[in-house]
């Protein structure tokens, strides 16, 4: 973004890469693959390097309230400073703090999340996925709390599955009903607490439960969640975690 600034210019959006997609060993295949998916559509996109920092959603999860307000105000500056008015994120708990709680501070722009934004390349015809990788394959798909229950986003994800040609199984609960992966709301950077099952592994059950090929996912909490539980279950021979963005740069050959 500042090279593109520098230059006089400004792109379409920002790809917000987030604190996952940057340090997460794991998830930075992920923001790679949907890196090769918006150059292969041609749009105008920057990210900010090493001028992003978090965007303070875990520190309000986790209750520190004057943390969040100090890392979202010093974002809301830098956004102002480059004209920042289009995001496009790879993590829920990302959209869901720009879109709903970044308002109330200032900051307000189009959000959307990165599985919207590859329907909607599909459908103009932008991204143009090889049937035959994934057609017969089950897939499951876990919603994610900050897409499924607090932005009701939930066909995206299945639209792209079904257009990869995936054969996609649901999970007894899903979409508005799923269950969380166990890390959601500030769970992730804390010890288990008392009880006879961590979430993760009641989940990843449930997921077993339908016998999949591949276990879709779209946020790098329940990613981690997930790759965790079936590593747990001793199914990681069979069963495989997957991004959607994986699965579309992989149709597309990248």
């Amino acid at each position: 973004m500042a090279e593109l600034a520098a230059r006089g210019e400004k792109p379409e959006y920002l790809f917000w890469v987030g604190c996952a997609g940057a340090f997460d060993d794991r998830y930075k295949k992920v923001a790679r693959a949907f890196a090769s998916i918006l150059n292969h559509t041609g749009v105008s996109y920057a990210v900010l390097g090493t001028e992003e920092t978090c965007t303070g959603d875990p520190a309000r999860r986790a209750g520190n309230e004057m943390l969040f307000q100090m890392q979202a105000l010093q974002l809301i500056e830098l956004f102002e400073s480059y004209g920042i008015n289009r995001i496009i994120t790879i993590c829920p708990h990302c959209y869901n703090v720009f879109k709903n709680e970044y308002p109330e501070l200032g900051g307000n722009y189009e959000v959307i999340t990165y599985l919207e934004f590859i329907e909607a390349g599909i459908s103009a015809g932008k991204i143009i996925p090889e049937l035959e990788k994934f057609r017969g394959t089950r897939v499951t798909f876990h919603d994610p709390c900050y897409l499924a229950r607090a932005n009701d986003i939930t066909d995206s994800p299945r639209n792209i599955l079904r257009l990869l040609g995936a054969n996609l199984i649901e999970m007894e609960r899903n979409r508005h009903f799923a269950l969380c992966c166990g890390a959601g709301g500030g769970q992730m950077f804390k010890e288990a607490e008392k009880g006879d099952k961590e979430i993760f592994i009641e989940r990843t059950e449930e997921a077993l439960r339908v016998n999949p090929g591949i276990i879709a996912t779209s946020c790098p909490f329940c990613m981690v969640m997930m790759t965790d539980g079936i590593k747990y279950k001793n199914r990681e021979e069979e069963v495989k975690n997957y991004d959607i963005a994986e699965l579309i740069a992989q149709s597309l050959g990248f």
